[in-house]
């Protein structure tokens, strides 16, 4: 029998595995062969060496579609090795790099055009995925923040439904945030980091008159913060994001608060637990005048529904839509989700 903590990853994020690119097959076969927590890691790098292996021998016979839809498996699946695992800094590090090489590979195999971007901050860098839709010059740019435990190698298929629209994606690793995260601690003024992007943005082929947000989970607390303070987004949506992430500290699940305590650069749970208290919508939402789409599902076992509906509420630009049957992310229904934020992205930067 599993522990309680593989138990956990195991219900609360088997869907976000899915519609981020792992293969349910994969998802079952590997989550069957780990027992503890401590095994999770190698287990998944075992799946995602599998999928390298056959990266290669597709190279090798030439077929780079094969073998770029290969490497982006393999990505996810270290990128969902190391996610909220916080055992071994060195082992987890040594899979992000994997990851964000083999999300490399992928993107030069399949021929998607992508630019790694690095801007400066605070005396390290934010980085991010630079991605350019087909047939369209000066595209209005869409920037993708992930949550707490998400990163920008977790973003390839999202990337695609805006990029369909006709719209550029920009994701993003801002401050403790994947290889962000390394010299930059989560901070409750995200921003700077949008700020800063945007900055290295400035005389490339997107339009900067143009510029939306989409933030996921603790994302959902960044866009609509972002939107209030940066004045070049146009538009922000959010995904189950918190609007007081202190206020819910003590029901979210073990790894999900050792993972901020690890990424916040706390000494300690109660350290955590004080730099979650500034991540608070409160006086912020009432400055975000430009339209914000805030949506969630009801089945949310991490960030209660209320907390989304809240932030949506207080914003003077606010839309607030509920699935019924959606749960955290709304990662079990991406077929309503994305399409809808797409389009109304898109309907908003014109």
């Amino acid at each position: 029998m599993p522990d309680a903590r593989v138990q956990a990853a195991i219900d609360h994020w088997a869907p976000r595995f899915v519609q981020a690119g792992v293969d349910y097959n994969d998802f079952l076969a590997t989550t069957a062969r780990v027992e503890t927590w401590e095994e999770w890691l190698g287990a998944w790098c075992d799946t995602a060496a599998r999928h390298v292996a056959l990266a290669r021998e597709a190279e090798e016979r030439g077929h780079r579609r094969s073998a770029g839809e290969a490497w982006a498996r393999a990505a996810v699946c270290f990128h969902f090795a190391k996610f909220v695992w916080m055992v071994d800094p060195d082992r987890r590090r040594a899979a992000a790099d994997r990851a964000v090489d083999a999300l490399a590979r992928a993107h030069e195999l399949l021929d998607t055009g992508a630019e790694r971007i690095e801007a400066p901050l605070d005396g390290g860098h934010v980085f991010a995925n630079l991605r350019l839709p087909e047939g369209e010059e000066r595209a209005p740019l869409v920037v993708l923040i992930p949550g707490l435990d998400s990163t920008k190698e977790e973003f390839l298929l999202l990337e695609n439904v805006f990029l369909e629209r006709g719209m550029a994606t920009a994701s993003l690793d801002g401050p403790g945030q994947g290889e962000s995260g390394y010299d930059l601690p989560i901070r409750h003024d995200y921003e700077v980091a949008v700020a800063a992007l945007l900055d290295s943005l400035d005389g490339r082929s997107v339009d900067l008159g143009r510029v939306g947000a989409l933030g996921v989970s603790l994302g959902g607390y960044y866009a609509p913060r972002a939107g209030a303070f940066e004045p070049r987004l146009k538009a922000v949506a959010g995904l189950s994001g918190p609007y007081n992430f202190a206020e819910i500290w003590d029901e979210l699940p073990p790894l999900t608060r050792e993972t901020f305590t690890a990424k916040s650069f706390s000494s300690d749970d109660h350290e955590g637990r004080e730099k979650a208290a500034a991540l608070d919508l409160s006086g912020v939402a009432e400055k975000l005048d430009k339209p914000y789409l805030a949506i969630t599902g009801k089945l949310d076992r991490l960030v209660p529904w209320e907390q989304t509906e809240r932030g949506a509420r207080e914003a003077p630009g606010g839309t607030f839509v509920l699935h019924e049957d959606g749960n955290h992310g709304c990662a079990n229904v991406p077929y309503k989700t994305r399409p809808l934020i797409a389009d109304w992205m898109r309907e908003q930067l014109g």
